[in-house]
């Protein structure tokens, strides 16, 4: 893992949260992004190397739904970048970890995902990242 690309955060508006963020960070939301197949409308920003991601759910089944019923808005995962990431979806799976994801699927920002169960990794969901 070369690094935490990005810090998660469950919101229930990205657009109110995008506000507080963007005035807490001193910068701009960059970008915006529906991934259907999450059920999610993600916002990005950026100060410096660090970037932050808000999740805001398009259902009630979304992950991100669910998250916000049983825990309420907060930091939902934590993202690391990966150079191969089937390869260390191999390595983390013979380390013992269960992954939610038996194959890299397309995520927000141009990335392929998989996310590690929180079970494995002390209750924190982890989320592999690779640039396509």
């Amino acid at each position: 893992m070369n690094k935490v690309e990005h810090i998660g955060i469950a919101v229930n508006s990205v657009s109110l949260a995008g506000n507080i963020y963007e005035k807490l960070l001193n910068t701009t939301v960059y970008k915006t992004e529906r991934v259907e197949s999450e059920g999610v409308l993600t916002a990005f920003l950026q100060t410096g190397p660090n970037k932050i991601e808000l999740l805001q759910a398009l259902n009630d089944d979304s992950p991100i739904a669910k998250f916000i019923a049983k825990k309420g808005e907060g930091i939902h995962h934590i993202a690391f970048e990966v150079d191969d990431i089937v390869a260390e979806m191999q390595r983390l799976k013979g380390e013992g970890f269960v992954l939610l994801n038996d194959a890299p699927k397309q995520g927000a920002d141009n990335k392929l995902v998989c996310f590690v169960h929180p079970k494995s990794a002390n209750g924190v969901l982890i989320e592999l990242c690779q640039g396509i």
